[in-house]
Order: C-alpha cells, then structure tokens, then sequence
C-alpha cells in the first residue's frame, strides 16, 4: 500500500525543469519584454499603449518575485519617460524645423539608436562680439568662436564663484560668532547685518551697490586713492597686480615642494605634541619653513615675480590689476548675501555643541580664542558643511544674476549668443548642463571634506 502511494519516479532532467523551469522562463520573458518596450519607446513615436502592455506583463509574471517587481515597474516607467523625451524632442524639431534652425545640433533624430552625433559645428562659427573681461589669462576678441566665448563667460562665471565662496565664507563666520559674543554692540551689529542682507532680495543688492554704490564714487580723473595702492573710481578699482618671468613656472613647482615640506613638518610636530604633551607649536613650525624656504626658492630662481603698482596715466589706470566695476558689485552682492546665510549656519553650529564643552575647555585654563579655535569650532564644523554647501551651491548659481549689471558671465555669454545665433534650445541646454556639473563638482568637494571631517571626530 506504501508503494502504490508513493508517485512514479521521473527523470532527473523532468524534475529539474519542474522546479526551476517556470522560474528561468518567466525572467527570461520579463527580460525580452522590457527590452522589447524600451526599444520599442525610441524607435516608435506612439509606443505608449505597448509600454503600458510591457510593464503590465512584467509585473504579471514577477508577481511571485519582489525584487523583479521593482525592477519591471522601474522599467516600464524609464521606458513612459524615454517616450515623452522622444515625442517632446521630435515636436520641437518639427518646429525649429520650420524656421530652418537646428534644435540639437549634436543630436540627430534621423539616424540610427542611439541618435547620437557629437558634431560641435554650431560653435565653431565666429562670435563677432568682444567681452569687457576675461579671466585666468584667457585671451578673447569678436573674432573667436562662440565656443571660445562661451569658455570666456565659463571662467567669468568660475573666478566669481571662487572669490566669493572664500570671501562669503570669511564674513559668514565672523559674523555668526560675532553673533554669539557678550559684547552688545558687536553682537547686535551683527544681528542687524544677517537680518537685513537675508530679508532683502539678492537682485536690488545686486543694483543698489552697482547703481547707487559703485557709479556713484568718484570719476577716474579725481579718483580716491588708498596709501596710494588702491585706486578707486566709478570705471575701475585698481589694485596691486604681479608680473612674472621665465622662471616663474620653476618656482611654482619648487614652491609646491615647499609646501608639501611645511604640512610634513607640521604633521610631525603635532604627532610630537600629542605625544609628549608639551607644546611644540606645529602651526607656527609650518609656517616658518614655508616662509624661510619659499623665500629662499624665490631668490634662486631669480626673482620670478614682482610687484606692480597702479597709477593714473590720463583718464585710465595703467598697471597693476583693474578690477571693473560689474565684477566689483556682483562679488560685493554675492558675498554679503551669502555670508548672511552663513553666519546663521555658524551660529547654529556652534549652539548645537555640548555646553560642556566650553566649560571643560574652561577648566583646561583656555582663553575664549583658544576655546573656539581648538575646541567649539573644530566639533563645529562637522555640522555646518552640510548646510554650507547649499550655501555655496546657491552662490554659484546666484551668480547668473550678473546680467542685472552687465557682468558677462556665462548666463550673459549664453543670452548674446542666442540673440545672434538664434540658437535657443542648444544653448540653454548646454548652461543648464554647465550649471548642474559646477554644483556637482562643489558637492563631490564638500562631501568628501564632510567625510574627512566625521573620520577626525570620531
């Protein structure tokens, strides 16, 4: 009676396709189906009703499997979002078509998958406009190419964004401990500062200080002068500037090595501080080095650098480095309204610490310098790099709004290149991606001095 229940043997072969046969069989069919549905979404204009069947057979036989679930229903939307690019792309084609100008000059809809053709012949065409300034040595005129344009308006758009990051950052940080200081005057000085410039739009900064600040000072024949160092008028500030030789680019090197030298010397006098307990003044060891062994680098090399200063020659200022006042109203605006923002970071940052703390420092026998400095604002810091990236990201992008002043960075490049050209669509397309790989480029920065930062603290 045992035997004749027991099922009739089958063959191995039988028993394997039994268990995994249906298993293989419907990933193998959700795999041709998806790949079906995402081919059929950029080769067919109106794929819509097969994707929407794809992803309704995917999710269908992975019913039984979670993890194939998500990847049929991610699928299927790529495939929706492939085919609303695809229709939105070859509407505007059809269009632009129409007013015989090209869409996407580096994308052809007409060929083959991936219609992908990385021909740059729209900027190689002549510019025909000059640009007041360029920046980094860049040399430009009307008759290079808007490639070579639209680079002169990318390193505008960069050395702002730099200089105010570093100068944002400084007045940020005063002012947020300032803040927090038991002198009255100072920390309400401070507060008016971050209320006013937070509260009032980046834009009326931005023409106030060029209108009502910077063409308002005096004209360049009556200019104010600094120590005579600083020339200031309403076309330019003029500011000591540094001519090199031929052996400048040998010093840089040798003055790199120095450094390394210097950050050696202070790793191994802090490692010996920490050790001994006595102090060994690794800051000020660095420092010194570099000082006696940048010099010394300096003069064997010849004296690749020096000095120049401005002066008034007729009715412009000869030497030195000209500041114009565009540049001057959007770096004054961009940073007094970033470094409003980061002076609540700071403040923040710095009440988010332990009271403890301070008053454990306090015991220690450390003045408030050395409190901040050595013990609030190191724990600190961890904390405020998150939120000081926005800050930064915003100032990057903030910096567009150069245009209000004529400032030509890459928005304002971009704005006369589509006037002349009449190409809206390329170029907007190429800011925008310029836009998201320089905000891209600050976070990977941050983000990687924030997970250095949390290894220290930890």
């Amino acid at each position: 009676m045992a035997a004749a229940n027991q099922p009739s043997p089958s063959h191995p072969a039988d028993s394997l396709m039994g268990l995994a046969g249906p298993r293989v069989l419907r990933l193998l069919i959700a795999a041709v189906i998806a790949i079906v549905g995402l081919v059929a979404a950029l080769v067919l204009p109106l794929a819509f009703v097969l994707i929407a069947a794809c992803g309704l057979a995917i999710v269908t036989l992975a019913s039984r499997n979670a993890r194939l679930q998500r990847y049929a229903f991610q699928a299927a939307f790529a495939a929706v979002i492939i085919l609303v690019g695809r229709v939105l792309v070859s509407n505007l084609t059809t269009e632009l078509d129409k007013t015989n100008l090209e869409s996407l000059p580096f994308v052809d809809l007409s060929g083959s998958f991936p219609f992908i053709d990385f021909s740059m012949d729209f900027l190689d065409r002549r510019a025909g406009f000059g640009l007041p300034e360029t920046s980094f040595g860049q040399e430009y005129t009307e008759n290079n190419s808007y490639g070579d344009a639209y680079l002169a308006g990318l390193l505008n758009t960069l050395r702002v964004a730099i200089i105010g990051i570093f100068l944002a950052s400084i007045v940020g940080l005063a002012a947020g401990v300032a803040r927090l200081s038991n002198n009255w005057l100072l920390s309400k000085l401070a507060t008016v500062y971050v209320e006013t410039f937070r509260n009032v739009p980046l834009l009326v900064q931005l023409i106030f200080w060029y209108t009502a600040v910077i063409l308002k000072l005096p004209k360049i024949q009556d200019d104010a002068s600094f120590l005579n160092v600083i020339l200031i008028s309403n076309r330019s500030v003029a500011v000591p500037g540094m001519n090199t030789s031929d052996g400048f680019g040998l010093w840089l090197l040798l003055l790199l090595a120095v450094a390394a030298i210097s950050i050696a010397v202070w790793y191994l006098r802090n490692q010996s501080q920490e050790t001994t307990g006595k102090p060994s003044y690794p800051a000020w060891s660095a420092a010194g080095v570099f000082v006696v062994l940048g010099g010394a680098t300096f003069l064997l090399t010849g004296s690749p650098m020096t000095f120049e200063l401005p002066e008034l020659i007729g009715r412009s200022h000869e030497g030195g480095l000209q500041v114009t006042p565009e540049f001057t109203a959007l770096l004054l605006g961009l940073t007094l309204y970033t470094g409003a923002f980061i002076a609540e970071v700071v403040r923040g940052s710095i009440q988010a610490i332990s009271k403890g703390q301070t008053e454990a420092a306090s015991a220690l026998g450390l003045n408030g310098f050395q409190r901040l400095r050595l013990v609030i604002l190191p724990q600190a810091l961890s904390i405020m790099i998150p939120p000081l990236t926005n800050q930064y990201l915003n100032l990057a992008k903030n910096s567009s709004l150069g245009v209000a002043v004529a400032f030509p960075d890459l928005f304002r490049v971009t704005k006369i290149t589509i006037n002349q050209s009449g190409q809206t669509v390329p170029m907007i397309l190429l800011v925008m991606v310029t836009y998201l790989a320089i905000s891209m480029l600050i976070s990977l920065i941050m983000n990687v001095l924030n997970s250095r930062v949390r290894i220290r603290t930890r």
